[in-house]
């Protein structure tokens, strides 16, 4: 069983930045897939942006350019760097992970942004 403890979640006013953590309870280097999920109120989760295949990465569309996804392999973390921060931002932001063959969830941070 692996277990992802996010942390970081906040609020801030639009235009702000937070840093979020996932910390993993076991090698972030041997997870071929890792990454963030949000779920805002009302809506489906959707991916925010994950590592595959070793260091490639997808950041969805509605946050390129603003957030950056990140690892710290020898600590077991995964970052989420979140800058110009929106009220559309505005929701519980998830650690996922795929091994093998098994999906695993952390258990959420609310990131809320105020206009």
């Amino acid at each position: 069983q692996v277990r992802l403890v996010e942390s970081g979640g906040g609020l801030v006013q639009a235009g702000e930045s937070l840093r979020l953590g996932c910390v993993a309870s076991t090698d972030t280097a041997n997870i071929d897939i890792i990454g963030w999920y949000r779920q805002a109120p009302g809506k489906q989760r959707e991916l925010v942006a994950k590592f595959f295949g070793g260091n490639r990465t997808i950041i969805a569309d509605s946050v390129k350019g603003r957030f950056t996804i990140s690892r710290d392999n020898p600590i077991n973390t995964l970052w989420l760097q979140m800058n110009n921060l929106k009220r559309e931002d505005t929701a519980v932001y998830y650690c996922y992970a795929f091994i093998q063959a098994s999906n695993y969830w952390g258990q959420g941070t609310q990131v809320t942004v105020s206009s």
